[in-house]
């Protein structure tokens, strides 16, 4: 429907339209991903650009360049990885976690869903993943009062990623954390699974406008242990170009109206 049709619904045609968009997301909800464990794919050599090891507690940042792939490679079982996207042409448009949500009907990425911005366009694709549990909902650490300022945390290290590229507290929204297992009990209380997600677990994003990225390499705040196990790796590579076909572009109405504002944006 246009924008003057939807002017013109009734309430019962607003809440018909509603419930029709909810039983279309169900029924899409096996497109995207599943639990079962994937392993990262190999990648050729020819197609790296980069590889960065991410030490434990430290964040990385780094311009990414639309169609170039990332992969974010949780090499020793940290719980929880943070990321934050920008437009790298317009900082001012960033990661919306609440379009993410709201238009894909989930608060739970995986593979085939896309990372919004706020201005409707998708900044990120994820293509696949090993089937791990991400949340979108919790956030990250700060340092608790009385802790050293030299204690890591996801909000410091994101800020300072974000320092890197000349952007500050005000740029910074609330993001996607990938690698964390975070699952609700019958009452709808958040909860920790330690299982859901393991050393090797892998996300690949691939960037469909210019980015600026962030990652902190800092465990989710529901998790047991505030201390990183180890280093990740963030590797750029060239992947798959985007298909007419491709599953993260036709999978739901949304998202193809989402590209289609992506497209017209990089076509100036």
């Amino acid at each position: 429907m246009n924008g003057a049709s939807l002017d013109s619904l009734t309430p019962a045609q607003y809440r018909e339209r509603y419930d029709a968009l909810v039983r279309d997301a169900r029924a899409n909800a096996p497109l995207f991903g599943g639990t079962e464990r994937r392993t990262a794919p190999s990648i050729p050599a020819e197609a790296i650009r980069s590889r960065d090891a991410i030490p434990a507690g430290w964040y990385w940042s780094a311009r990414v360049a639309r169609g170039t792939t990332l992969r974010i490679l949780n090499t020793s079982g940290t719980p929880g990885i943070a990321a934050f996207f920008w437009s790298a042409h317009d900082p001012s448009e960033r990661y919306c976690l609440g379009d993410t949500v709201k238009i894909q009907w989930s608060v739970r990425p995986s593979a085939g869903r896309v990372l919004l911005s706020d201005m409707g366009r998708v900044l990120a694709s994820l293509v696949a993943d090993s089937g791990c549990t991400h949340d979108t909902l919790l956030g990250g650490t700060i340092r608790d009062p009385g802790e050293a300022e030299s204690a890591r945390n996801t909000r410091d290290n994101l800020l300072l990623a974000a320092g890197k590229h000349g952007l500050g507290k005000r740029d910074l929204a609330p993001f996607v954390t990938f690698f964390a297992g975070v699952d609700t009990d019958s009452s709808g209380r958040f909860l920790w699974a330690n299982a859901a997600c393991a050393a090797g677990d892998f996300v690949d994003l691939r960037a469909e406008m210019d980015l600026i990225v962030a990652l902190s390499n800092t465990p989710h705040p529901l998790a047991q242990t505030r201390v990183a196990l180890g280093p990740i790796d963030a590797i750029l590579w060239d992947g798959p170009a985007l298909a007419p076909d491709d599953p993260c572009r036709t999978a739901t109405v949304e998202a193809r109206r989402a590209f289609e504002n992506t497209d017209a944006l990089v076509r100036g």
